[in-house]
């Protein structure tokens, strides 16, 4: 599904992606792609995007993945995507225009449907982000560990 709008609209709103410049670029069938340009304020002592800003990336990615894995745009209401670990390797200093990308494997697909589809109301994923600079050179890899559920309804 592409659920680029549906991810703009929910991922747009969270202070800590408008503070790093956040754009949603693409949401599309268990693909998330966002980007910021770096801005200085965030930088740190070397002038590269402070790790809260890579790890902000990487948590943005995965959650546009995640949400556009959902089949529909109701089958994801009432989804929570919460993290529960992260983990970063940092490669290169992240100057410029930064492009972090998530694909979900197949076991997250399937996990996640189940979730969707209401067969099951909890499951763990990780996702893997990589950050890429304006030459195309991965300078971040993260991953994040997810609980997502969907709450029961009373």
């Amino acid at each position: 599904m592409d659920a680029t709008a549906l991810a703009r609209s929910l991922l747009d709103p969270i202070p800590a992606h408008r503070t790093v410049g956040l754009e949603v670029v693409r949401a599309v069938n268990g693909v998330g792609v966002v980007a910021v340009t770096a801005p200085p304020a965030l930088a740190n002592v070397i002038g590269s995007l402070h790790s809260s800003g890579l790890v902000t990336l990487v948590d943005a990615a995965g959650l546009a993945a995640i949400i556009s894995a959902a089949p529909t745009g109701d089958a994801f209401h009432g989804v929570v995507p919460l993290g529960a670990a992260a983990t970063l390797r940092f490669l290169a200093p992240a100057r410029g225009h930064l492009v972090a990308t998530c694909r979900l494997d197949p076991d997250a697909r399937e996990a996640l449907a189940e979730v969707f589809i209401g067969v099951a109301t909890r499951v763990r994923i990780t996702t893997t982000t990589e950050i890429a600079d304006d030459a195309g050179g991965v300078v971040c890899q993260g991953s994040f560990d997810w609980s997502v559920r969907r709450p029961a309804t009373t």
